[in-house]
């Protein structure tokens, strides 16, 4: 198994915490939470399944605007 390291942004959003993977947020690494625990826990979960989408396409996770 092959592992990737991607920078996760995690902010306040009104009453909410947004939690997103720059590099892949156009694929739709993007999700909320309502604390920071949990946004980090759900975008985890999120990227593992866009990551995941991206290999079963034969595409590179690393490369952006694919």
């Amino acid at each position: 198994m092959k592992s990737y390291i991607f920078r996760v942004v995690v902010e306040p959003d009104e009453d909410v915490w947004r939690a997103y993977v720059p590099e892949l947020e156009v694929q739709g690494a993007a999700t909320w939470g309502y604390t920071r625990d949990e946004a980090l826990r759900n975008i985890q979960e999120v990227a593992q399944m866009v990551i995941e989408e991206l290999i079963d396409e034969g595409l590179d996770p690393r490369l952006r605007n694919q």
